[in-house]
């Protein structure tokens, strides 16, 4: 089997984290996350809280399996370790047929959004999506040394409108008066109770999901076993510390009503308050290339997903997924089924807007089903790693476990989870019927 090079090195991996992660989702939820807290500041607050330690304590499960394992594809190859090869196909193949594509089809769609607000176009988002979605898979397998450098550069540029809404945010909100009104009056523009602190964590969930992607290019970085672990936990305590100033940002400038009712532009809203539209449009810019850059780095994984299948020599036809083209060192046919594949998704997407069925949000509950994975390898770690401290061996995989489980619950709460996993469940049933090569399972 072909092997990848080792290119990158930890600024790369860490601003994958980094850069993934934030994105889209801090701008593209934080609606999302009041309305379920009831239109409460603190409860949502604490949901931005709790989704960030889950995070931080799994990344540091997973930095300390990193220091073990260095194979083709994190993930998978912990999992593979596991419970064997078979598992490990069976996790590969989920990450290529519904983690990555589906998440690729909502962040094209998302910087599509935002695209339209840029040039304040009234139609032809789906057309944007699409277009975004060939350009960024384009990238990456013709040329992923400069899909890496996008990704290091996108890490940058998307702190900016972060940076801009807390320092204008704290400022005025404290000066003001509004950041105190916003912790003590809830919005009133609420139809129902939202769904509790379960389900405003599990939407908190989609905006921290994707450093689990970094794990993908382990093959690719230049010592990993050291690489992988410094960049997990510098880019989850990064993304947690952005997150919570952002939040209390925007509330020191904009009631809780006015957040609901801004959506996905309250940053926007926030920079035209205090500086003009000029200045809101310049922040629109940053934002859509702070998700052009989530969508490049989930990207990276979904190229190498079918890749991280076929070099166990598993799945349909590995000698063609296997392949790594010379001249640019890419997985050019395993980036071909995970275009095809983000394309189908975001026709899923494209029917939860026009009616086809009710919403189906593969935001979040591809999310949810990972979770159910990692708990499988958080008992694996309680069981294996034996020669690690208390802490390292249970203590943290069983802080984890409660983390997972509440988003999981949150999951379960949410409209059409049913008919999600039943088709999950056969996407899995496919897999295991063209797996291949069944005697080395």
């Amino acid at each position: 089997m072909e092997k990848l090079q080792k290119k990158y090195g930890f600024w790369t991996a860490t601003a994958m984290v980094v850069g993934i992660v934030i994105g889209s989702g801090v701008f593209f939820k934080a609606d999302d996350v009041l309305i379920a807290s009831g239109g409460s500041l603190p409860i949502a607050l604490v949901a931005w809280l709790i989704g960030g330690l889950i995070m931080i304590i799994t990344s540091f499960v997973f930095a300390k399996i990193a220091t073990r394992y260095e194979r083709v594809n994190g993930l998978v190859d912990y999992f593979e370790e596991a419970y064997g090869p078979k598992g490990g196909y069976l996790v590969g193949w989920f990450m290529t047929f519904v983690y990555y594509p589906t998440l690729c089809a909502v962040l094209a769609w998302v910087s599509a959004n935002y695209t339209m607000g840029l040039f304040a176009l009234e139609s032809g988002i789906w057309l944007i999506a699409f277009i975004y979605l060939t350009l960024f898979f384009l990238l990456n397998v013709l040329s992923p040394v400069l899909a890496g450098r996008w990704q290091v550069s996108t890490a940058m540029i998307k702190l900016v409108p972060i940076a801009i809404v807390v320092v204008i945010g704290l400022v005025m909100g404290l000066t003001k008066g509004q950041t105190i009104a916003s912790f003590t009056n809830s919005a009133q523009n609420i139809s129902s109770s939202g769904g509790g602190l379960a389900v405003a964590t599990l939407a908190t969930v989609f905006a921290y999901e994707g450093w689990i992607i970094a794990t993908s290019i382990n093959a690719e970085l230049r010592d990993a076993k050291k690489t992988l672990p410094k960049a997990l936990m510098v880019g989850a305590a990064v993304v947690v510390i952005a997150y919570m100033l952002y939040y209390i940002g925007i509330a020191g400038v904009l009631t809780n009503d006015q957040v609901i009712a801004a959506a996905d532009n309250a940053p926007v809203q926030v920079i035209s308050l205090v500086f003009g539209n000029l200045a809101g449009t310049i922040l629109t810019l940053f934002v859509v290339v702070s998700c052009l850059g989530t969508l490049n780095g989930l990207v990276m994984g979904s190229v190498r997903g079918m890749y991280s299948i076929a070099a166990r020599k598993l799945g349909p036809k590995p000698e063609i997924f296997g392949k790594v083209n010379e001249k640019t060192n890419s997985t050019i046919n395993s980036g071909i089924l995970g275009f095809i594949l983000s394309a189908i998704w975001l026709v899923v997407w494209y029917g939860n807007f026009h009616g086809w069925w009710g919403f189906m949000d593969i935001s979040e509950l591809p999310i949810a089903f990972l979770y159910l994975i990692y708990l499988s390898l958080y008992l694996w770690v309680m069981r294996s790693f034996t020669d690690e401290t208390v802490f390292v061996r249970f203590i943290a995989p069983a802080l984890a476990a409660v983390g997972s489980c509440y988003i999981i619950w949150g999951a379960i709460q949410k409209a059409m989870i049913i008919p999600f996993v039943v088709i999950t469940l056969l996407i899995f049933l496919a897999g295991i019927l063209m797996r291949g090569n069944k005697n080395s399972l």
